[in-house]
């Protein structure tokens, strides 16, 4: 209770100054703030001085560092970008030059292949030509054989027959006329 009467005690007396009230109130002394107030100044100052100065540097440092970096990532991905239209624009030229080459090649192998077969086909036909050929002269020759031997035999014939009832003379002559006869067919 000493308590709430003093506390009302103090609240009914009145007060000289306000700012003297308060001052004495807080316990404000001058001489006591003017030291702490030069205290605080030359803290702040030496803070400021060898702590924030040197940490803001840094800060702004860092942050031209950062900003250079997403610069320079802002670059490479343009690049990165044309790169790729460049790298696609090669494969595009390279898988037109590869179908290019495909169908030439194809058209090569073609015109290779018709004229494989058509030399062939030439060298068949040269060769019937030639078997027709040598046929023809087998055929001549077995003719001519056989014309020989028939005139042969039509000789040896007709001689036998001949001989018979002919003299020498006119077997001579029916021999050189069948001869001639033969010949000439």
């Amino acid at each position: 209770m000493s308590f709430s009467l003093l506390i009302l005690a103090e609240a009914a007396a009145p007060s000289a100054n306000p700012v003297t009230q308060i001052v004495h109130d807080f316990g404000i002394r001058g001489p006591l703030l003017l030291a702490q107030v030069v205290n605080f100044t030359i803290v702040a100052f030496l803070l400021w001085k060898f702590a924030f100065k040197p940490v803001m540097a840094t800060i702004e440092e860092r942050k031209r560092q950062i900003d250079a970096g997403l610069k320079y990532a802002e670059e490479m991905k343009s690049k990165l970008a044309e790169a790729q239209q460049a790298n696609e624009a090669q494969l595009k030229e390279a898988h037109l030059k590869g179908q290019q080459i495909v169908s030439d090649a194809q058209k090569a192998a073609k015109e290779f292949s018709d004229k494989q077969q058509k030399e062939a086909a030439e060298r068949a036909n040269d060769l019937v030509t030639k078997a027709r050929a040598s046929i023809e002269l087998e055929k001549q020759k077995m003719l001519g054989e056989a014309r020989t031997e028939i005139s042969r035999l039509v000789v040896a014939t007709t001689q036998r027959v001949l001989a018979k009832e002919l003299t020498e003379a006119e077997r001579g002559r029916f021999n050189e006329a069948a001869a001639r006869e033969l010949s000439n067919t």
